[in-house]
């Protein structure tokens, strides 16, 4: 097995152990704002995982690689403030 198959192999459990976490918070309903939080993270991590290992990224140069970074970092960002924005201004 080569060592790049390895590696993409590892990175795929990675993301399907992350993804299952995410499902099992949201069918056990253990939603917080904590946990939020923590699977805004493991999605970032996902995003970059499958950016710089499915997408062949890792290996360009850095403002290619910053494009989805950026991407993503904005669209989790909006998904925190629409999130937590309702929690702020409950009374």
């Amino acid at each position: 097995m080569t060592h790049r198959k390895k590696v993409l192999e590892y990175v795929w459990i990675v993301l399907v152990i992350l993804t299952v976490f995410a499902y099992l918070l949201g069918y056990l309903k253990l939603i917080n704002t904590s946990l939020v939080m923590i699977l805004l993270v493991t999605t970032f991590i996902k995003g970059q995982l499958v950016a710089d290992y499915f997408m062949g990224l890792k290996t360009v140069q850095t403002k290619y690689r910053l494009l989805p970074t950026g991407w993503l970092v904005i669209v989790l960002s909006l998904i925190a403030v629409a999130y937590y924005l309702p929690v702020a201004t409950t009374y």
